[in-house]
């Protein structure tokens, strides 16, 4: 009878605290709080300064914005990109590893390659640049100048003459007349064609595996199993025993130095 006298207040008392903490949880919440008043005024300002701020905050907002196609197409992520989703496929493996895995994988190996890149940007453009040494516009190009210096580098003379005939430009005696806006997709195609020829390259032992297995499957009689799943183990073994990583990665990182 105790016990159960004990076990009933335990309840009742367990009751009543739960009771007074979602009261007081209620009251907490159901208390005003103030919310801060935003304004947004369009008129007319004669303060040209204030004009020119606003100017440099909306650019810095769209290059803010255009960022990841800056990162993707003046940059050497887009032969690693397209080199590693190629070898998944020559591989087989279908959705491993994983696209985040690949694309931060490129990332992660884009900033390695740039590092030079970057660093020269550093030194001659952002940070005479905070340091009032030079104006904006001085900064902008001298910061452009290292990426263009790594396009012309890798740009195929053809795929540059390709767009400044569509463009209709004279042929320019020297890099410094060749347009920025031109350079970079003359880049961009000339980075595709050398990843798809390193995506081949790289198909051709795979393509053999499966042809020598399917081969093996039909004198054997087996022609209702799938070759794919004979030749999937052999292609990761191959794959592993000659450290395929390392070989590919550091073949894509020294292409670039």
């Amino acid at each position: 009878m105790r016990k159960f006298k004990t076990s009933n207040l335990i309840i009742k008392t367990t009751l009543g605290i739960l009771i007074l903490t979602f009261t007081m949880y209620t009251m907490a919440f159901a208390q005003e709080t103030s919310i801060p008043g935003i304004h947004i005024e369009l008129g007319e300002n004669n303060s040209p300064q204030k004009v020119s701020v606003l100017i440099q905050i909306l650019l810095i907002l769209t290059l803010l914005s255009l960022a990841p196609s800056i990162l993707i197409m003046m940059t050497s992520f887009t032969r690693l990109c397209v080199v590693f989703s190629l070898l998944r496929h020559a591989i087989g493996t279908q959705q491993m590893p994983p696209n985040q895995l690949l694309i931060g994988l490129s990332l992660f190996l884009t900033f390695f390659i740039m590092t030079p890149v970057f660093k020269d940007i550093n030194k001659n453009a952002l940070s005479p640049y905070l340091e009032n040494k030079i104006s904006q516009k001085e900064a902008l190009q001298q910061a452009v100048e290292p990426i263009r210096k790594f396009m012309f580098k890798h740009t195929r003379k053809s795929d540059l003459a390709l767009f400044l005939n569509i463009s209709k430009q004279r042929k320019p005696k020297n890099q410094s007349e060749v347009g920025t806006l031109t350079l970079i997709p003359a880049f961009v195609i000339s980075e595709l064609k050398t990843a798809f020829e390193i995506g081949f390259i790289l198909y051709i032992p795979f393509l053999m595996i499966d042809m020598l297995v399917a081969s093996v499957l039909l004198s054997m009689g087996m022609m209702m199993l799938p070759p794919f799943m004979i030749s999937l183990p052999f292609k990761l073994i191959l794959f592993v025993l000659v450290d395929g990583w390392h070989l590919i990665v550091g073949s894509l990182v020294r292409g670039f130095m």
